[in-house]
């Protein structure tokens, strides 16, 4: 019987759970159950193992013929697997390598940051396929990312290497207060959010006519759309984003060096109308030595946790 894996993605919502075949790779099946985190998430690990289980049995595979369970956490990971005070999740400090083995049986078990495990989803099966040294920067509710060098993640002495939404960006007295509770970080002005709100403040402080004020509820979407079609307000704001994310990219490549920067999340749908305009600044402002790096999208979308935390085990 072939040898399989599961590659899990906990999100604050749902838990995403594939099904791969060591072999070739291969997402064989995926389903999601609730992320269930009440009673300080206590359910979330047994949850993940019964499901497993019955995947297990619906498929008629041996526990022997299983080689492995990666896992992505939101919340910093160390490289032991211990897990740093996932709020997010109502966990606190534990190994979730060793318990969700332990509970398993005895199953090798691989643990990661979420967004760190999305990057190595990216570069295994994703945007990134046929690099080694990458970077992904995702724009969502939130900017959040990864480094991948040689083909393994960075992880840092505690787990927080690529924040790259914690870099700052903003160096204004009227910057936004992020939610980690610093000032100016990437994530008050590269976000889905943060895009949002810096399109209301040009609205406000300008008389330009703009198809964006006939809008009850403006949406990034309705930003790009506008900017597409030569609306000044959406255009100088979409011009504002692409500045601060090409020269945060470039600060992070003089440290990292990547051969392709990879953009996903929701924001990134915006194609190569806004990846071009990223990469023009990018070019702008980084080191000689590291501008020949390539830009590509996320391919793999909200799979990307689930490939990268199979990638843990058998990539």
């Amino acid at each position: 019987m072939e040898k399989v894996c599961f590659g899990i993605d906990v999100g604050g919502t749902t838990v995403k759970i594939g099904l791969f075949t060591a072999d070739d790779a291969k997402l064989v099946d995926s389903f999601e159950i609730p992320t269930r985190k009440e009673d300080e998430g206590s359910h979330i690990l047994p949850d993940i193992c019964e499901s497993i289980e019955a995947k297990l049995v619906e498929k008629k595979i041996t526990r022997d013929n299983l080689i492995g369970v990666g896992i992505g956490i939101p919340g910093p990971i160390t490289k032991d697997g211990t897990v740093l005070n996932c709020v997010n999740l109502g966990w606190g400090m534990f190994n979730v390598e060793e318990k969700l083995s332990q509970m398993l049986g005895g199953v090798k078990v691989k643990a990661g940051n979420d967004a760190n495990v999305a990057a190595l989803g990216e570069t295994w099966q994703g945007g990134g396929r046929g690099f080694e040294d990458l970077v992904l920067v995702t724009l969502g509710t939130g900017v959040g990312g990864g480094v991948i060098i040689g083909g393994k993640i960075v992880t840092g002495s505690n787990g927080a290497a690529g924040e790259i939404g914690h870099i700052p960006a903003v160096y204004d007295e009227n910057a936004e207060i992020c939610g980690c509770g610093k000032k100016g970080c990437l994530e008050t002005v590269g976000s889905a959010t943060g895009i949002v709100r810096e399109t209301k403040k040009l609205l406000a402080k300008s008389s330009e006519d703009s198809t964006l004020r006939s809008l009850e509820e403006i949406t990034c979407k309705d930003i790009f759309d506008a900017a597409k079609e030569g609306d000044k307000i959406a255009s100088e704001e979409v011009d504002q984003l692409s500045y601060y994310l090409g020269n945060a990219i470039a600060g992070i490549a003089a440290v990292t060096n990547p051969q392709v920067i990879v953009i996903g999340g929701g924001v990134s749908k915006a194609g190569k109308f806004l990846l071009d305009k990223i990469e023009d600044n990018f070019s702008n402002n980084a080191f000689h030595a590291t501008k020949n790096a390539k830009f590509a999208l996320a391919t793999l979308g909200n799979d990307a946790g689930m490939y990268g935390a199979a990638a843990l085990i058998i990539a």
